[in-house]
């Protein structure tokens, strides 16, 4: 099960899954990346024995050992979700750590990239008036106040 999970990590770079789950796959993974860092043909052999996806192993040695090239450790990171409506199982989304957060680089690109904005002071706007309260005149002259006949005084 969590050889699959890490293959479906290598190849859609994301995955949604549980937390139990995405805690458990970490290791592996992170195993996974460290011996295609070293990318010699039995390290290539270890990871074809463990992951059932020859096309994953494939990425994983041209690919994500690359991006991961100079990181040590921590390839991954795991993002909480919501709970689950049928079952409460707290989900969560494991992806790598040098993957784009939302279209913009880079967590830590993100994070210096954005400067810090005040917002200009926004004028207020004029109150609307309840539609509710609204008079209007009737046909006999007498007035109804949102669609009921209003009292004669």
């Amino acid at each position: 099960m969590l050889a699959n999970l890490v293959c479906s990590l290598i190849k859609n770079r994301r995955v949604t899954t549980t937390l139990a789950k995405a805690k458990a796959a970490r290791p592996v993974a992170e195993k996974m990346v460290t011996l295609a860092k070293k990318g010699t043909l039995h390290h290539r052999r270890l990871a074809d024995s463990r992951l059932p996806e020859k096309d994953a192993v494939t990425v994983l040695f041209r690919d994500i050992a690359e991006t991961h090239r100079n990181r040590n450790g921590g390839y991954t990171r795991i993002i909480r979700l919501h709970q689950r409506p049928g079952d409460a199982a707290q989900m969560a989304i494991l992806e790598w750590v040098d993957e784009v957060l939302g279209g913009g680089g880079t967590a830590a690109q993100a994070a210096a990239a954005k400067p810090v904005e005040t917002a200009p002071p926004q004028e207020k706007a004029a109150p609307v008036a309840d539609e509710a309260a609204t008079v209007t005149p009737a046909g006999e002259g007498g007035e109804t106040v949102g669609g009921v006949p209003a009292k004669e005084s």
